[in-house]
């Protein structure tokens, strides 16, 4: 991956500052309005996107200059579509990158055209079984090291009642400078997001998440503001006033993203 990013203007970031000497939350705080199995919400697949298109397209140029191709990639809370770009798609034909998407549903892994083969179709429910296993982390061809070399999760963060188990777990069969990337928008199934999220603002979820990295033992953890950065020129015109206010009323604009993500140093 990129260290520096070279085709796009960066996007801001913002270190993250771990604010609590010990795990500040409840178990109230990660009780939902529906909590019927997961299994069963998610039993028939969602052909759909739950951003933006131009969320997407930002979040594709942020994993151009962040995601390997090469290696391993784990997609969790996974679906019909991973959103990355084509360098990455690419990479996968030959074998060099191998993608591994955990979700919910049988139909929409089978559709997601980077997981190219059914040993890279895991399907998991994070919030019954929290531990990723070595034999996830080995999936692909037989030569390559045991490990990830990036995670990604695109908006389901908040559906997870367990984060720190999770997040702990994939550190442990993440690579030395493996690097895991939260992406956070303000779209949710209310009835399925855990009870904090509903009640805080976009900026404390960003530092909730923050937190959840933190007490899993991530390290150099950063929010990226993927809403900024790289804009159209056509899209910054006149139009920029009036798209805002639509926004603070609920009208038009763009979906907001952000990236949580943090790094394995040890």
């Amino acid at each position: 991956m990129n260290s520096t990013p070279g085709n796009i203007k960066p996007f801001p970031v913002e270190p993250y500052v771990p604010r609590h000497a010990s795990w500040p939350y409840s178990s109230t705080d990660f009780q939902r309005q529906d909590p019927s199995s997961d299994a069963s919400f998610y039993s028939s697949p969602r052909f759909v996107t739950h951003i933006d298109d131009h969320a997407i397209s930002q979040l594709r140029k942020y994993y151009a200059d962040w995601l390997p191709t090469r290696g391993r990639i784990l997609d969790f809370c996974s679906s019909w579509i991973s959103h990355y770009p084509p360098t990455i798609e690419e990479a996968t034909k030959d074998g060099e990158l191998v993608i591994v998407g955990m979700g919910m549903n049988k139909a929409e892994l089978e559709a997601n055209p980077v997981l190219r083969k059914e040993e890279t179709r895991v399907l998991r429910d994070l919030n019954e079984d929290a531990e990723i296993t070595s034999e996830v982390a080995s999936i692909g061809d037989g030569d390559k090291e045991e490990g990830f070399d990036a995670a990604t999760c695109v908006v389901s963060i908040d559906y997870l009642v367990r984060p720190v188990e999770i997040l702990s777990s994939l550190r442990q069969r993440m690579k030395p400078g493996g690097t895991v990337h939260l992406a956070i928008s303000n779209r949710c199934f209310p009835t399925k997001a855990v009870s904090r999220w509903l009640r805080v603002d976009e900026q404390e979820r960003l530092q909730m998440v923050g937190d959840y990295l933190h007490f899993a033992g991530w390290k150099k953890i950063e929010i990226v503001d993927l809403s900024k950065g790289d804009e159209d020129k056509k899209e910054q015109a006149p139009t920029t006033t009036l798209a805002a206010l639509m926004r603070s009323m609920g009208m038009g604009g763009h979906d907001p993203l952000w990236i949580v993500r943090g790094t394995r140093e040890d």
